[in-house]
């Protein structure tokens, strides 16, 4: 029920804007929320080294200190709206970045500065290999919410929508958005026997030691109308920490787990129906739509709906 009780949480967050002490002990817990009380974005100083950077999504991956009054020490990615400061910026460099916070899914960095960049040589460049369409995805070990271990090779010949959640994950705007897309996806698919028999849904944890089994399926259940009968075409699942890194690392995601948290980046996978990679849908702003028709589109469906 842990989602369920974070949207509460997230409610209370809105209805208690009058109230500085009650919005201000959640907004420990979500950071992003500071500017439902105040509707305008809000700036802070970020000082810290890069871990990574990724050109393609002008984003840098960033290990920074507590910024007081607004969140704890933390490792995570970020959008970076400075185009001559991300050019300049490499990994290993010390920076301090005005962190600019305007909304829920809002907010990025800007107003680069290299304090130093003696560390270059101690963090890699170089970038994992992302699995591109056409190559084939690890067979790893997954355990679902039934506790029953599955491997993407079992699904051969079917349509695979793969993402990333937690289910501790306190952010509305996040895995509870991907997981309301993917359920609404579910219910289409659902519409059509055929099409429910050729396409799969899972979701995979980024958070193991915590994800077991059967948090796995109270989480699940929550997307499902309680209907058991639905993990029949979408699993909730999790795997071993080198596994997940490398199923993560093959589909170009970021995770950084931190006690009850686990900052990350968003990816969605469509594998095709001879197990290999054939779309990406990055963050959480696709429509899911578009992924419904990718899906039948992989399966010969010709959709006219």
């Amino acid at each position: 029920m842990a989602n369920v009780q974070l949207r509460a949480a997230v409610r209370a967050l809105f209805s208690a804007c009058e109230s500085s002490a009650a919005a201000l002990a959640l907004l420990v817990a979500l950071p992003w929320m500071l500017t439902a009380c105040h509707g305008s974005s809000k700036h802070y100083l970020l000082q810290g080294q890069v871990l990574g950077k990724r050109d393609s999504a002008q984003q840098l991956t960033v290990t920074h200190g507590a910024i007081p009054g607004f969140m704890a020490a933390m490792t995570m990615p970020y959008a970076v709206k400075d185009p001559r400061g991300f050019r300049e910026v490499q990994p290993g460099d010390l920076i301090t970045a005005d962190l600019v916070v305007a909304g829920e899914n809002d907010y990025w960095l800007e107003r680069l500065s290299i304090k130093s960049a003696a560390g270059r040589g101690s963090v890699s460049s170089v970038p994992a290999h992302v699995l591109m369409p056409g190559e084939r995805v690890p067979d790893v070990r997954l355990t679902n919410q039934d506790g029953r271990t599955i491997r993407l090779s079992g699904f051969r010949g079917k349509a695979v929508l793969i993402t990333f959640i937690y289910t501790r994950c306190p952010f509305p705007t996040f895995c509870p958005l991907v997981s309301s897309k993917f359920a609404t996806i579910h219910k289409a698919m659902a519409k059509v026997p055929a099409e429910y028999e050729a396409t799969h849904l899972i979701s995979i944890s980024l958070d193991p030691a915590y994800d077991t089994p059967p948090i796995m399926r109270t989480y699940g259940l929550n997307y499902l109308a309680n209907d058991p009968k639905g993990f029949e075409h979408w699993d909730f699942v999790s795997t071993t920490p080198d596994d997940l890194n490398a199923v993560a690392t093959a589909f170009g995601l970021e995770y950084f787990p931190q006690a009850n948290l686990v900052p990350h980046s968003m990816n969605t996978i469509l594998l095709a129906t001879d197990g290999t990679v054939s779309r990406y849908w990055p963050g959480t702003d696709w429509n899911t739509s578009e992924v419904i028709s990718a899906l039948r589109h992989s399966i010969g469906v010709k959709d006219e709906r």
